[in-house]
């Protein structure tokens, strides 16, 4: 059980026999007068991707998920099957398209990453807050392009298009939030 008062971000929590995991928090005090600390939360279900936002008074417990959070690294798509080895046990387990949703998009051969295991299951995968995949398509580059200039679409190694500034040209390596979708920096080799 955890206070709702101790709440913070990674944290997981069990709710309706479920594992969601803790993806923003704040606190607020609704007077000066000594009222009752509310913790607001947005929380996303591991199994099905679903985004909630919950409010909890404060000290107010809440049971914690028995999920155990493993290091493993992907290995290969077989059509809509991701594959995946344990970095422990060298266990090799899938997951489908449906579970990976848009993380699909950010895996690349050989990327480590953290899976969520719940019940002896692998449930979910959870990216790095970054990753550097390389472009393979878009416009030419323009000359005395600037960073301040207007951003140009470009298709990524994985097959996801973001926007990136115009004096990126394909075969260079560009780094991506994975949480929003959208171009960071070049990469650094």
């Amino acid at each position: 059980m955890i206070d709702s008062s101790d709440m913070k971000r990674g944290v997981l929590i069990d709710l309706d026999g479920a594992p969601w995991l803790v993806i923003d928090c704040t606190f607020q005090s609704p007077s000066a007068r000594g009222g009752a600390q509310y913790t607001k939360v947005r929380i996303r279900n591991l199994r099905t991707g679903q985004v909630l936002s919950r409010s909890y008074r404060g000290g107010e417990m809440l049971p914690t998920a028995d999920c155990e959070k493993r290091s493993v690294q992907f290995l290969y798509r077989d059509g809509d099957d991701f594959m995946f080895m344990d970095e422990e046990s060298y266990d090799q387990f899938s997951l489908g398209s449906d579970v990976m949703g848009e993380a699909a998009g950010y895996l690349v051969e050989g990327a480590i990453v953290r899976s969520f295991v719940y019940n002896e299951a692998v449930i979910s995968v959870e990216l790095p807050n970054t990753v550097d995949l390389e472009v393979t398509d878009t416009a030419p580059a323009l000359k005395g392009a600037t960073a301040h200039a207007q951003l140009k679409p470009a298709v990524l190694e994985t097959g996801i298009q973001v926007n990136v500034p115009p004096y990126i040209t394909p075969g260079e390596k560009v780094r991506v939030d994975t949480r929003t979708g959208r171009f960071v920096s070049r990469a650094n080799e």
